[in-house]
C-alpha cells in the first residue's frame, strides 16, 4: 500500500504528504528491521511506535481465547492518537477485499449483524477518516504483487500463531464456497455495494431512510438472475483532494 500510494503521491495534481507508520506491539521475537531497512533504502519516513499492546492483550485475554478484537482495539486507539499528533488528516489501511469478506460472514455468523468494511469511514467524534485503498483488491493478488517487488513480510505472531480463529474458519468457508460457487467472491463483494434496505428485517433502516416494506419491482426469490450479472463496485473517486495518511 505504501509503495502504490507514493506512486499516486508523485502522480498527483494535488500535494499531500505521506507519514509511513511502524507499530511494535511487544511481541517476543518480533524483529521490525527488514521493514525499516526497506522504507530507509526507498526514501520513506517511516515513524516507529513501540507500545507494549502483547502485555495488555495477553493479561486481559484468557489463554485459548482470540486475541483479535482487543488488539485490533488498542491498535485503532495508538493510530488515531498519532494521527492527530502528526496533524495527519486520513489514516490509511491495508485491508483487502477478502478482509472485508470475511469481516461479513462474521459479523452474520458470530454477532447476528449485517456490517463489514467500508473504504471510506469518519469515526463517531468526527476526529478521524479511514481510508482503505486496497478493499477492492484481492488478498492473493496482493501477495503475489508483494512477493514480485520482494517487499518485506512482517508475519504476526500474536494471532498469527492461534489455532481455531473464527476469521480463520471464515476464509476456509470462503474457499470451500469458491470450489463450489465460482466467482463467489466477486458476488459478495459486489453485494456489499447493492443493498435493499426494504427486503431486511431491520425496521429502524427502514424507517431512517423513509423506505417501506412494498417490493419495488424486485421478486423475492433467490436472487439468482442478479447474482449471475453481479460484478465488483468501483472504487469512488469522490474525495481525492483528501489523501494525506499515516
Amino acid at each position: 500500500m505504501l509503495h502504490l500510494l507514493e506512486r499516486a503521491r508523485r502522480r498527483s495534481p494535488v500535494r499531500f504528504e505521506i507519514v509511513a507508520v511502524h507499530l511494535d506491539q511487544g511481541h517476543p521475537g518480533y524483529d521490525g528491521t527488514p521493514l525499516e531497512r526497506w522504507c530507509e533504502a526507498q526514501g520513506f519516513d517511516l515513524r516507529v511506535v513501540r507500545e507494549n499492546t502483547y502485555g495488555i492483550v495477553t493479561e486481559r485475554i484468557p489463554e485459548g481465547k482470540t486475541y483479535c478484537s482487543l488488539c485490533s482495539r488498542l491498535r485503532r486507539g495508538i493510530l488515531y492518537n498519532l494521527a492527530a499528533e502528526l496533524g495527519c488528516t486520513k489514516i490509511a489501511l491495508g485491508h483487502h477485499a477478502d478482509d472485508a469478506i470475511e469481516t461479513l460472514l462474521l459479523n452474520l455468523c458470530f454477532a447476528g449483524s449485517l456490517g463489514a468494511m467500508p473504504p471510506k469511514l469518519v469515526t463517531k467524534d468526527g476526529r478521524n477518516t479511514v481510508i482503505r485503498p486496497l478493499l477492492y483488491a484481492k488478498e492473493k493478488t496482493i501477495a503475489r504483487f508483494a512477493e514480485l517487488m520482494a517487499f518485506p513480510i512482517l508475519p504476526c505472531n500474536l494471532c498469527g500463531s492461534q489455532e481455531n480463529l473464527q476469521r480463520a474458519q471464515m476464509k476456509t468457508l470462503v474457499d470451500d464456497l469458491e470450489t463450489r460457487i465460482p466467482r463467489v467472491r466477486e458476488s459478495m463483494l459486489a453485494a456489499l455495494a447493492h443493498v435493499k434496505p426494504t427486503h431486511l428485517l431491520d425496521a429502524a433502516l427502514r424507517e431512517g431512510l423513509g423506505a417501506t416494506v412494498a417490493i419495488e419491482g424486485a421478486a423475492e426469490g433467490d436472487g439468482a438472475s442478479r447474482a449471475e450479472s453481479a460484478a465488483p463496485a468501483k472504487p469512488s473517486r469522490q474525495g481525492a483532494r483528501q489523501l494525506p495518511v499515516v
